[in-house]
């Protein structure tokens, strides 16, 4: 039984500007709206003509030519339970999954945002900022 590819995260800095050759036909409109530039994916699979990319519970077929690959894997993927390690005094922790993987250029590190209680929260965390629940 051959091994599952491992999951190779990167960037995708595609805007419209660029135009739609980029994008898979099928997956064009959601990858707009996605809004992509920033935002670190997951590398799962690939064919001689296009990569299929996941990001949360999305995947989008897209040309290679734009992908570059993080030398660093994020700490936190798609779906992990994580709480805030170190919460405000008075205040009770953040638990949720990570919902969005930002990535940060300055500081060459990424950056999370969670959903909690089914309701994404507007706070975007640090790696240092949270734990594995």
């Amino acid at each position: 039984m051959p091994r599952p590819k491992p999951v190779r995260y990167g960037l995708y800095p595609w805007t419209p500007e660029y135009g739609l050759r980029y994008i898979h036909p099928a997956n064009r409109r959601s990858f707009e709206w996605l809004e992509p530039l920033g935002k670190v994916f997951e590398k799962i699979d690939e064919t001689d003509e296009w990569i299929l990319l996941r990001y949360d519970e999305q995947q989008f077929k897209v040309s290679p030519e734009l992908f570059t690959e993080l030398h660093q894997k994020p700490p936190f993927s798609f779906g992990d339970s994580v709480e805030e390690s170190n919460p405000e005094s008075g205040r009770p922790a953040h638990h949720g999954l990570i919902s969005d993987v930002f990535w940060d250029e300055g500081a060459d590190r990424a950056r999370f945002q969670l959903v909690e209680k089914k309701r994404k929260l507007k706070r975007i965390f640090e790696a240092e900022d949270l734990r594995f629940a």
